[in-house]
């Protein structure tokens, strides 16, 4: 397979470049208090109430430490709690707070938004393979053992 790319750019930095492209756009159409990751954090907690936080670590691909100081960021901003599961006495389990789950609700037409503007240079082809292609290397990046798990919906 041949590695030749446009104008010499490497795709590690094209993909850090859509990434800061993406950073712009939520800072400005959705919000710079929630991030994406913990959006991301929060569509998995409304679709899935009562995972741990090790789940919700391996669902989103973040280390330990990370998912902690996601998690106790989003505890303090009042969006999650944390509470001991009713089924196992030593599991701790996420939920969404009322707060949260309104969150998620608001900001979800904003991040339909941003959504549409990263693509819309793309005619609906270009974006469907733009999607199928990041997700392929995705699920390759797990077969590598590179990744966890490929990705998370954020439907």
């Amino acid at each position: 397979m041949s590695h030749d790319h446009p104008a010499g750019y490497h795709t590690g930095h094209l993909l850090r470049r859509a990434q800061q492209l993406h950073l712009a756009l939520w800072n400005r159409e959705v919000s710079s208090e929630v991030s994406s990751v913990q959006f991301t954090a929060l569509s998995v907690l409304q679709r899935r109430p009562g995972i741990s936080q090790v789940d919700l670590g391996h669902e989103l691909d973040l280390d330990r430490s990370t998912i902690a100081d996601l998690v106790e960021r989003m505890i303090r901003n009042e969006l999650i709690d944390r509470v001991q599961s009713t089924k196992d006495r030593r599991r701790k389990v996420l939920t969404l707070t009322p707060l949260g789950d309104s969150t998620v609700r608001a900001l979800r037409p904003a991040v339909d938004r941003v959504e549409v503007l990263l693509t819309e240079s793309l005619d609906s082809r270009a974006s469907a393979v733009l999607c199928s292609t990041l997700l392929t290397m995705l699920a390759h990046g797990v077969e590598q053992g590179a990744l966890q798990n490929a990705a998370t919906a954020t439907r």
